[in-house]
C-alpha cells in the first residue's frame, strides 16, 4: 500500500476555509483529512486546470506539454484536438489521447465538432457525425469541442444539430465559439445547448453571454489576450468562469501557465476564494474530469505553495504522485511517435507573383488584412502599390507585406493577400501551424525570401521558419506538421530563437509566429486568407484582392 501525508495550511475553495491540516494519502487518493492546531509556512489547496487550450499550438505532444505545465501547478487540461483533427481526422484524436496517458498528467480531451471548419479552405480530413458519436463513448473524451460554425448553429443545420444532440445524449458538455455574437442571435445560440465561450473580447459581450447562462472563459495565450477586459466580471460571477490559455506557445508555456492568471486576479483585487474558484474547481465541476478537488476520496490531485500572496509553486501531485518539486519537472520524457499528412512540392519564386494588367507606375487600390497584436480579429482596410514588372510587391515603407498559403495535402497553386503590423523591414517567416487546416502560411518583404521560408517548412514536412536572403533557420514539426518530436524545454529553446530571428526582421508583435498561424483562421472576422483565396468573414463569403 503507497501512502504518506502532507500537512500545511488547507485551503478549502469550496468551503471558503483556510486551516491548519494534514492530508493522509493512500494509493493515489486521498483517505482523511485531519485538522490540527499546528504553524505551517506552506499551503496546500487543488491544482489548476487549463479549462480550453489546443495542445498542439504549443508545439508539443501532449506528453510534452505535461511536462512543462506541472511546475506551474497545473494537473488538468481541456483539451481541443481539433488542431491535429483537422490534419489526421479520428487518427489524429487518438494520437493524443494515446501520448498523453503515457504520464500521470490529466488531458482530458474533447471530440472535434468542426473538421473541416469550413467548406472554404482544404483540410487534411473530416470528422463526421458518425466519427463524433463513436468519440463521445470514448471515455477520456469529455465534451463536444468548441462549435465554430455558430451560423450553422443559428441555421440549424442538420449535421450541426445532429453532432450537437450525441454530446447531449452521451451527458456532455458543448463548447462554444460565437465571437461577438449579441443579442437573439446569442440566445438563439446558446439556447441550442451551447455552455461555453472563450472568444468574448469584450465586457459587455461576456456579461450579455452570462446573463444567458454562459460559462464565460477568460483567455490569455501567446496571441489573443483578454485578461485585462474580462476580469471585472470575476467579482459578481465567479461561479460561471474559468481561465485558459486557447494557445501558448512552448516558451510561454516555460514562464508560466494558469497560475500566472491567478497571481494577476490576485493583485487586481479579486477575492482568493473567487479566483481559486475560476482556476481550480469550476472546470472540473462543468466537465465533469474527475481531478480531486482536496476532498476525502477524491484523487490525491493537488499543489503545495509558499504562500496565497506569493503563489510559488513549491510542489505538484498527480494521483498522488509527486510530478514537479520547487520548479523541476519529476515527469520522464516520453518518446513520441511520428505521424504526418503532407504532400508538397517544393515552391518556386514565381509561384508567389501577382500579376496585374496594369502599367508599372500605376497604383492598385488593394484590400488589406490588418493584423492585431494580442487579438485573433482583425481589419479590413484598403491600400495603394506601385504596380512595378507587371506585378505587385510588399511595400514595407508602409507596412503592406506580401502574405501567402500554400496548400500542404496537394499540389496547388498558393493563394496571394497583403497584411499590415508585421512591420519586417526585410526577410519572411513561415509556419504549418495555420488555423484551422493547417496549410503552410507566409509573410515577407520579398518573394525570394518568402519562397525561401516555406521550402524549408516542406523539405522537413512541417515547421516554422525565418529567411534572410540565402540564411533560413528552421524547427522542424514533424507530428502532424504541428508538434515537436523533442522534448519541451529545447523545443522552447528553439523556438525562442526563431521568435527572436522574427523580430529581428523589425515585427513589433508580441508573437508572430502565433499572430501568423491565426491569419488564415476564417470563422475569425474580419478579412482573413485561406489556401482557396482572400476570405470576407463578415459576410462569409470570398472577395477579391482589388474588390
Amino acid at each position: 500500500m503507497n501512502s504518506f501525508q502532507l500537512s500545511g495550511n488547507l485551503i478549502d475553495i469550496l468551503q471558503q476555509q483556510i486551516y491548519p491540516a494534514t492530508i493522509h494519502i493512500e494509493n493515489g487518493h486521498i483517505r482523511q483529512i485531519v485538522a490540527n492546531s499546528n504553524s505551517y509556512d506552506q499551503y496546500l489547496l487543488p491544482g489548476f486546470v487549463d479549462a480550453h487550450v489546443h495542445i498542439e499550438s504549443s508545439m508539443l505532444t501532449p506528453a510534452a506539454f505535461a511536462r512543462l505545465a506541472v511546475v506551474h501547478g497545473t494537473v488538468a487540461t481541456v483539451s481541443d484536438p481539433h488542431e491535429i483533427a483537422n490534419v489526421l481526422g479520428v487518427e489524429g484524436v487518438n494520437y493524443m489521447i494515446d501520448n498523453g496517458l503515457q504520464t500521470p498528467f490529466k488531458c482530458c480531451f474533447g471530440a472535434p465538432s468542426c473538421v473541416p471548419a469550413t467548406t472554404f479552405e482544404t483540410a487534411g480530413a473530416t470528422v463526421s457525425v458518425q466519427d463524433v458519436e463513436k468519440l463521445l463513448q470514448h471515455p477520456e473524451i469529455r465534451y463536444l469541442s468548441e462549435m465554430m460554425n455558430f451560423p450553422g448553429v443559428l441555421q440549424q443545420q442538420p449535421e450541426v444539430m445532429a453532432k450537437i444532440a450525441a454530446a447531449q445524449q452521451a451527458g456532455k458538455p458543448v463548447d462554444g465559439h460565437a465571437p461577438g455574437l449579441r443579442g437573439a442571435a446569442a440566445q438563439q445560440y446558446i439556447a441550442a445547448g451551447i455552455s461555453t465561450d472563450h472568444e468574448c473580447f469584450t465586457l459587455e459581450e461576456a456579461q450579455e453571454k452570462l446573463q444567458y447562462g454562459m460559462h464565460i472563459l477568460i483567455r490569455e495565450g501567446s496571441a489573443a489576450r483578454n485578461f485585462d477586459a474580462l476580469i471585472p466580471l470575476m467579482h459578481d460571477h465567479a461561479e460561471k468562469m474559468m481561465f485558459c490559455s486557447d494557445d501558448k506557445h512552448p516558451d510561454s508555456l516555460v514562464e508560466g501557465h494558469i497560475n500566472v492568471l491567478v497571481k494577476r486576479a490576485l493583485a487586481y483585487g479579486i477575492d482568493l476564494f473567487k479566483v481559486l474558484r475560476a482556476a481550480c474547481i469550476n472546470p472540473v465541476l462543468h466537465y465533469k474530469l474527475g481531478t480531486g478537488l482536496l476532498r476525502e476520496g477524491d484523487p490525491a490531485d493537488l499543489i503545495i505553495i509558499d504562500h496565497p500572496q506569493h503563489f510559488n509553486i513549491k510542489a505538484t501531485y498527480i494521483n498522488g504522485i509527486q510530478v514537479a518539486d520547487n520548479g523541476k519537472t519529476l515527469i520522464a520524457p516520453v518518446k513520441a511517435a511520428i505521424i504526418n499528412n503532407f504532400n508538397c512540392r517544393l515552391q518556386e519564386v514565381s509561384d508567389f507573383h501577382i500579376a496585374v494588367n496594369a502599367k508599372n507606375g500605376d497604383t492598385v487600390q488593394v484590400n488589406v488584412i490588418e493584423a492585431l497584436d494580442g487579438q485573433l480579429i482583425t481589419n479590413r482596410i484598403r491600400a495603394s502599390l506601385t504596380v512595378s514588372n507587371g506585378a505587385l510587391h510588399s511595400d514595407p515603407s508602409r507596412d503592406v507585406l506580401k502574405l501567402a498559403v500554400v496548400n500542404r495535402y496537394h499540389p496547388a497553386p498558393a493563394a496571394l493577400g497583403f497584411i499590415r503590423n508585421f512591420g519586417f523591414k526585410n526577410g519572411a517567416i513561415a509556419s504549418s501551424v495555420a488555423h484551422d487546416s493547417h496549410n503552410i502560411i507566409a509573410v515577407g518583404v520579398d518573394d525570394e525570401s518568402i519562397c525561401a521560408a516555406v521550402n524549408a517548412v516542406i523539405r522537413e514536412q512541417g515547421g516554422i521558419s525565418v529567411a534572410r536572403g540565402s540564411e533560413v533557420e528552421v524547427l522542424p514539426l514533424p507530428v502532424a506538421g504541428l508538434m515537436s518530436h523533442l522534448d519541451g524545454y529545447e523545443v522552447a529553446a528553439q523556438y525562442s530563437a526563431l521568435d527572436k530571428a522574427a523580430k529581428a526582421l523589425g515585427s513589433p508583435l508580441g508573437a508572430p509566429f502565433m499572430t501568423l498561424s491565426f491569419m488564415a483562421l476564417l470563422v475569425i472576422p474580419h478579412l482573413k486568407l485561406s489556401d482557396q483565396g482572400l476570405f470576407d468573414g463578415d459576410s462569409f463569403q470570398f472577395t477579391s484582392l482589388a474588390g
